[in-house]
């Protein structure tokens, strides 16, 4: 059994800090182990909690269980997950998540000094006509469109043009957008809907693809010592069903760390890290 952190935990729920590189449930086409797995192993009773879910796979419908699973994040994105631990529980945090009601907050690294400090993305997102594994914004898209809204905030503009193999000297604080190569934006996103791949779709569409993500930024040289997209779900905030309004913050992975660290944003780190105990 791998070792995942438990951020939160008590009769009806359970937070998470998902590690990178680990799909949420199984794909019903390889033997890889998931988060589903570990629920399983650790607490075998949320088997009857969620709903599974139904595929095709070698012209046989199968069944793949989602044990606790409310919402997902992809297999590369790190970050808080909230796991119900019974059926009512389970249907609770979903009637939020359906209605809007719960605040995800995701930091991320992305290619570029985007221009304005705060923005809003209001894009409807579809399947990619020219890859099934992909979503995008407007013409490109084939099939039926969904809405989608993300708020993108501007923590820090760093990093610098590149001229050949020097970088240019600039500004501390530079003003401004920029896509060139050497320069880079450490963001926080808050989706308001939850769609696939959204904040990655988004940002993408303004130019500004998240750092080493190898499915929307694949003519961008991996960055910041990142090996996976840069991409982290920083903190839920939602209703318990005791009443409670929770805040549950997950900590930084050890390559937000080394990146956060090598560009000298270590005191947002501090800032956030006031918040962690929250709620």
């Amino acid at each position: 059994m791998i070792n995942i952190p438990i951020l939160y935990e008590d009769d009806n729920c359970l937070f998470i800090n998902k590690p990178a590189g680990l799909s949420v449930h199984a794909d019903g086409k390889s033997d890889q182990y998931t988060l589903a797995d570990w629920i399983l192993e650790k607490y075998p009773t949320l088997l009857a909690v969620g709903e599974p879910i139904k595929m095709q796979v070698r012209g046989e419908e199968i069944s793949i269980p989602k044990p606790g699973i409310v919402h997902r994040l992809d297999k590369d994105t790190s970050g808080v997950m909230l796991l119900a631990k019974t059926h009512e529980a389970y249907e609770f945090f979903k009637k939020q998540f359906q209605a809007h009601e719960i605040a995800k907050i995701y930091h991320c690294f992305v290619y570029g000094w985007i221009k304005e400090d705060q923005q809003t993305i209001d894009s409807p997102i579809g399947r990619d006509a020219g890859n099934i594994r992909r979503w995008v914004v407007g013409n490109l898209a084939r099939g039926m469109m969904r809405d989608a809204v993300t708020h993108i905030q501007v923590l820090k503009r760093f990093g610098a043009p590149m001229q050949g193999s020097k970088r240019v000297v600039v500004a501390e604080a530079p003003i401004g957008g920029s896509t060139e190569k050497g320069t880079y934006s450490f963001v926080e996103a808050r989706p308001r809907t939850g769609r696939t791949h959204q904040i990655r779709v988004h940002l993408r569409s303004i130019n500004h693809p998240i750092v080493s993500d190898s499915l929307y930024a694949q003519k961008r040289e991996p960055a910041l010592g990142f090996t996976r997209q840069a991409l982290h779900a920083r903190e839920l905030r939602l209703a318990l069903p005791n009443g409670e309004t929770k805040t549950v913050v997950a900590p930084y992975p050890e390559d937000f760390k080394r990146a956060l660290e090598q560009e000298n944003i270590g005191s947002l780190e501090h800032k956030n890290n006031k918040q962690e105990n929250k709620g």
